[in-house]
């Protein structure tokens, strides 16, 4: 918790005092000595031969190149990352394709390009100072952490080809997205218990009714990331603070029983 970063406040003006100090946040996380060593091993060592065997085996490097897609917790997963690694990415029937948490496919996709490391390095190490930034913010309020992580991945798709229908099931597979989408949307976890098809359409409606739109091509614009950015943070605060209330209410009653 030594690295935790806080605003000093919490919901949505918690959140603006965050989004003025990021840039300057985003630098210091990137100056820290661990997280220079870490980047440094990396680009240092990836080079256009690595092969799948030499990443998941060095530890250092693993731990980067996990890091930069927030798949941290699978560092010790290393038969698993080598098959993801070494899938056929022109194959759709390919393990990396068939992942509904499409943060492997973009990992594969970032080692396919290591002929150029020196590139792909920097890539990397910069993607990783960026999540080490999100996961201190989380350390300190997970839920800024996800919407920090919401702002980037939905930017992203802005640049993306693929079908709104292909976006919205990676909206679908990826935990931490699904999060802010299902809070800004006001829906009940209940819903993962439907079928996926039905989640699509569910999703897709409420994003209609709320964004104004289910195209992301609306959808990832800053005024209407911002919108759901804000109303996820909103609409959490007012959970929490609910919950707490209730939990007060209940010891008090206790006390007086």
């Amino acid at each position: 918790m030594a690295n935790a970063i806080n605003v000093g406040l919490s919901g949505l003006a918690g959140w603006r005092v965050l989004q003025r100090m990021e840039s300057r946040q985003v630098e210091a996380t990137a100056k820290d000595p661990v997280v220079q060593r870490a980047t440094a091993y990396l680009r240092e060592n990836l080079t256009a031969t690595t092969t799948a065997e030499d990443l998941v085996g060095d530890y250092k490097m693993l731990q980067v190149a996990l890091g930069a897609f927030g798949l941290d917790e699978d560092v010790t997963n290393k038969a698993f990352i080598r098959k993801v690694l070494e899938s056929d990415l022109g194959d759709s029937a390919s393990l990396a394709n068939r992942l509904g948490d499409k943060r492997y496919l973009k990992l594969a996709q970032a080692f396919g390009k290591r002929s150029d490391a020196a590139t792909t390095g920097e890539a990397l190490s910069q993607a990783y100072v960026q999540r080490q930034f999100e996961k201190r913010v989380g350390e300190g309020d997970q839920s800024y952490r996800l919407a920090l992580n919401a702002r980037n991945e939905v930017k992203a798709f802005a640049s993306r080809a693929s079908s709104d229908k292909t976006l919205w099931y990676e909206v679908l597979g990826n935990q931490q997205l699904r999060t802010v989408f299902q809070g800004a949307f006001g829906m009940s976890k209940s819903i993962a218990n439907l079928p996926v098809d039905r989640q699509l359409e569910e999703f897709m409606s409420a994003s209609e009714r709320v964004l104004g739109s289910s195209s992301f091509s609306k959808i990832a614009t800053d005024e209407t990331i911002d919108k759901l950015t804000t109303r996820y943070l909103a609409l959490s605060q007012i959970q929490t603070t609910t919950t707490s209330n209730r939990y007060t209410a209940a010891l008090s009653l206790l006390s007086r029983a």
